[in-house]
C-alpha cells in the first residue's frame, strides 16, 4: 500500500521530460556495430535476474525502496566521502527513511511538491549525523547532465530513480521508459547520458557505462506470465541502460509486497543472447 500511495503522490511530476533519453523508445534504432563483442562480454548464457520483488532477502525488502517528501521534511546536511563530486544538499531525509539493504545502501527521496529527486549511496547516520559515499539532485522537469566525469549515487553518474520497475506501471499495464542494469565487467568509458565510469580498463570489448541494449525483437514473449511479460516488453521497447558494475543481467526494481516472486524469475529464461546493443547516436540533444 505504502509503494501505490507513494506512486499517486508523485503522479503530477514527469520523470524527467518526454524526450529524455530514459524516456525515448530505442525499438526502431539500428543495432551498434560491436554489439555481438559486449553482449558476448557481459554473459551470453547467463539469464536475466530481477532485482527486485516481494518479501524479504537478508532483512531488508528486495529491491531498491524509495521515499516521497514534501516541503514539510526536515532537511538534512549529509557528510560525503566523494565531496568533490556531490551536490551538497541540504537532503529531506525522513525519519524512517527507507534504505537498500546491502553493501550499497542508496536512499531514493522524490519531493512531490518541487519536482526533485534527491539520491544517496551508502547512507548511514553516524554521531556526527548523515554520511554518505555520494549524493546528487535532479530536477525531474529538465534534462540537466551531472558535470562530465562526476558521479552520482550511482557509478554510471545517473539518476537511478528513473530505471526501477515499479509495480503500480506493471499494474497499469505497461513500463514506459528503460530499466537499469548491471554487468561484472566495465570499461574505462561512458555514453551519454551517463557522466562517469568505474573502471581501470581500456579493453574495447568490455561495456562502457550508459550503454543502452534491448531485447530482441524476434525473442517470443507472449508464454510469459503477465509481470515478466510487461518487464520484457520494456525491454524491447526502451531497453536498459548500463548503471553500475554487478551481476550479470541483474535489473533494477523499487520492492512492493504485489511482486509475483515466481512470475518474476521466469525472467531467467531470457539469456544475455537474447539482447543486442543498440546504436544511440541519434539521442543526443
Amino acid at each position: 500500500m505504502r509503494a501505490l500511495l507513494a506512486a499517486l503522490a508523485i503522479a503530477h511530476c514527469p520523470t524527467f521530460p518526454a524526450n529524455n533519453p530514459w524516456n525515448q523508445r530505442v525499438d526502431s534504432l539500428p543495432v551498434a556495430s560491436n554489439s555481438a563483442q559486449l553482449i558476448a562480454s557481459i554473459g551470453l548464457d547467463n539469464g536475466v535476474h530481477p532485482d527486485f520483488g516481494s518479501g524479504l532477502w537478508d532483512g531488508a525488502p528486495i529491491g531498491i525502496p524509495f521515499d516521497v517528501v514534501t516541503k514539510a521534511t526536515p532537511r538534512s546536511r549529509v557528510s560525503f566521502l566523494y565531496a568533490s563530486e556531490s551536490d551538497k544538499g541540504p537532503y529531506p531525509i525522513p525519519q524512517n527513511v527507507h534504505v537498500e539493504g546491502g553493501s550499497d545502501r542508496h536512499a531514493i527521496l522524490v519531493d512531490r511538491g518541487a519536482c526533485r529527486l534527491y539520491e544517496l549511496y551508502d547512507l548511514e547516520r553516524t554521531a556526527n549525523g548523515w554520511h554518505a559515499g555520494s549524493g546528487a539532485i535532479w530536477n525531474l522537469r529538465t534534462n540537466a547532465l551531472r558535470p562530465a566525469g562526476w558521479t552520482s549515487a550511482d557509478a554510471a553518474g545517473l539518476p537511478i530513480y528513473p530505471g526501477l520497475a515499479r509495480y503500480d506501471e506493471v499494474a497499469r499495464g505497461v513500463i514506459a521508459h528503460a530499466l537499469r542494469f548491471t554487468a561484472p565487467r566495465t570499461r574505462r568509458a561512458f555514453l551519454y547520458p551517463a557522466r562517469h565510469y568505474a573502471s581501470s580498463s581500456d579493453d574495447p570489448s568490455l561495456p562502457p557505462m550508459g550503454l543502452r541494449v534491448r531485447l530482441k525483437a524476434s525473442v517470443d514473449i507472449s508464454g510469459f506470465p503477465r509481470q515478466a511479460r510487461i518487464v520484457l516488453q520494456a525491454l524491447k521497447t526502451y531497453g536498459m541502460i548500463l548503471a553500475d558494475n554487478g551481476s550479470s543481467w541483474y535489473i533494477s526494481g523499487a520492492p512492493d509486497p504485489r511482486w509475483n516472486n515466481d512470475d518474476l524469475h521466469t525472467l531467467g529464461r531470457i539469456t544475455g543472447a537474447d539482447f543486442e546493443v543498440v546504436d544511440t547516436s541519434s539521442l543526443h540533444p
